[in-house]
């Protein structure tokens, strides 16, 4: 066997997941109804009688320049997004705060204060967790969270579900993330016209697919959702294609770019496809109810496109080119970039 090598910055690839990983996952418990896999969102625990429990584990990401309301408004739905995928609404969090002795008693009442509002409106109750500050501990990564979601089995959107057939649905389009923060963080070395830097500060709040998905999940018989992180929009679409053993084959015009994603990845040398994207959701429906979920989806004012089909084979084609997972999202190293250029 090949040795494989952790990435540098970010997830680690499907090579590193497939050798550590997936073979060292506890007991064998016939509950699991949905396990670990690379590129997969969320886990599954069938409860019984025909009850089933979703959950997801992440990183508890807070950064300080977002200002402390904004980044936990941030932090919360990249917890909750995982689960809100699998079509049953989040209904429990576990957080565990491990945060750097800097922080003060007030930014840490405001970024509490706003998990509470976020999740009392989502309709999540906050069943456990833990808090301290710890030496050693640094920002954005200040500790990690699992999400639930109980619900009916019969209602659960399963991540490999995709079928030949099927309509492909993007909301948002590419780089949603990578936008709203980049063009945040580094306002001030950002050489853009007033206007376009805006438009591309205002991809902030696009950055939750938890309405996206719940309103697609509700509005037809969806068959698979996917939200587009790390290796954005390729990588959600190979890992979305590989976990159903189909082929998808989509037109790239077709899909919603918002504004001021063009420009600020153009600025930051970003592949807008490759790059983080949380807020993108994609969705696999067959085609009798692809109308309705984009008519729902518009309702609430999420903008969404028919891009493309789910046909029998395997892998992703662009405009008739076959795409890879770009394996490393080009998100970090910028970032890091331009984080030594701000502090320089």
């Amino acid at each position: 066997m090949v040795s494989q090598t952790m990435s540098d910055l970010g997830k680690v690839d499907r090579e590193f997941f497939e050798q550590y990983i997936y073979p060292n996952l506890g007991a064998d418990r016939d509950d699991v109804a949905l396990g670990p896999r690379h590129g997969v969102d969320f886990g599954v625990v069938d409860l019984g009688s025909g009850r089933a429990l979703v959950l997801a584990s992440d990183p508890v990401f807070v950064m300080p320049s977002l200002g402390f309301e904004r980044a936990a408004w941030f932090a919360v739905h990249i917890l909750l997004s995982d689960v809100a995928v699998s079509g049953l609404p989040p209904t429990h969090l576990a957080v565990d705060f491990n945060l750097p002795p800097e922080i003060t008693d007030e930014e840490f009442a405001t970024v509490w204060e706003t998990f509470d509002r976020e999740a009392r409106d989502l309709g999540v109750a906050v069943a456990t967790g833990h808090t301290a500050r710890y030496a050693g501990c640094n920002y954005p990564m200040v500790g990690g969270a699992t999400a639930l979601a109980v619900g009916d089995s019969a209602d659960l959107v399963r991540p490999d579900g995709a079928r030949p057939g099927d309509r492909i649905v993007v909301t948002k389009g590419p780089a949603i993330e990578t936008t709203g923060l980049l063009s945040i963080q580094f306002e001030e070395l950002m050489d853009l016209p007033d206007e376009t830097a805006e438009q591309a500060q205002e991809r902030f709040y696009d950055m939750s697919p938890v309405e996206d998905a719940l309103v697609a999940a509700a509005a037809g018989d969806v068959s698979a959702m996917h939200d587009a992180t790390e290796g954005g929009v390729h990588g959600a679409l190979v890992e979305m294609a590989r976990a159903g053993g189909v082929r998808f084959d989509l037109e790239r015009d077709a899909v919603p770019v918002m504004p001021g994603v063009e420009a600020a990845c153009e600025f930051f040398d970003v592949d807008p496809w490759s790059a983080i994207s949380e807020g993108t959701l994609l969705v696999t429906v067959p085609p009798e109810d692809a109308g309705d979920v984009l008519s729902a989806l518009d309702d609430a004012d999420v903008p969404a496109a028919d891009v493309g089909a789910v046909r029998e084979g395997d892998g992703v084609y662009v405009d008739g080119e076959r795409v890879e997972h770009p394996e490393r999202d080009p998100f970090w190293s910028t970032f890091e970039e331009f984080m030594g250029r701000l502090e320089g």
